[in-house]
């Protein structure tokens, strides 16, 4: 379980609040989706979690203990990140994905990146999965990237899961490949979510609903349609729209792609 109590942050000790007196619980196996506009504190939410900042106030405890009381390398083995943009480090696309574990077999290695649909195009290199990819993944479009990431996270085998559903721009089918992947490496995991996607906020456990640092509402998906006015605002403005003309078109490619 992860609980934030009373979670006060501001990036420097004078400076402004970023996150306000913020109180949530997630179970062992949730999915907690994320949503506020930009500057709301999603993104401050998840970087508390492994340690990249220390709260200023309150705590944030995983299973009962303070992530404070936790070395970082114990915290962040258990914790899998998957963002949109990704950054690979210089070596092989294998050491990529055996990053957090090294001493993976080739085959957890390759089961890692057929679960993450990344197996067919690390195949299409030359060197496969032993082509070298630059400080950044040069070599590599953000949709690689970004499976490269999950197929790492994967092999992680993490007991929670920090994402972003959003995907960098790829075709349609690129997409489906991906928002598949990610379903894969979330099933069974305690999942925070900075949610894009509506199929995301419709099957998480909870939702929280932020805005200026506070969380505004939290609760399901159908609860917040009916009590929360910018829940309801966002679902439609920022998910409902963008998702609906994708799903017709990606409709039609799958089909012609079959």
């Amino acid at each position: 379980s992860v609980e934030f109590k009373n979670v006060t942050f501001r990036y420097v000790p004078s400076g402004n609040l970023v996150l306000k007196d913020v109180s949530f619980a997630a179970q062992p196996g949730q999915t907690i989706a994320l949503l506020g506009a930009t500057g709301s504190g999603k993104s401050t939410i998840i970087n508390l979690i492994p340690r990249f900042y220390d709260v200023s106030e309150g705590s944030v405890t995983i299973d009962g203990n303070d992530v404070r009381d936790v070395s970082l390398d114990s915290l962040r083995s258990q914790i899998g990140i998957v963002l949109q943009e990704t950054n690979l480090f210089s070596g092989t696309i294998r050491d990529n994905i055996a990053f957090g574990r090294p001493d993976s077999t080739m085959e957890e290695v390759v089961a890692a990146a057929k679960a993450a649909a990344a197996h067919d195009f690390i195949l299409s290199f030359p060197d496969g999965y032993e082509t070298a990819v630059g400080e950044r993944g040069v070599t590599l479009s953000g949709g690689q990237k970004q499976r490269i990431a999950i197929a790492r996270a994967l092999i992680l085998n993490p007991r929670l899961l920090i994402l972003d559903d959003s995907t960098s721009s790829v075709d349609l089918m690129t997409e489906y490949r991906i928002q598949k992947a990610l379903d894969n490496l979330m099933r069974g995991r305690t999942s925070f979510v900075i949610a894009q996607r509506i199929t995301t906020v419709v099957n998480a456990d909870m939702i929280l609903v932020l805005d200026k640092g506070k969380i505004a509402a939290t609760g399901k998906h159908e609860d917040l349609m009916e009590h929360s006015p910018l829940y309801a605002e966002i679902y439609n403005s920022q998910l409902v729209g963008d998702v609906t003309v994708e799903e017709d078109e990606m409709g039609e490619e799958i089909a012609e792609a079959k």
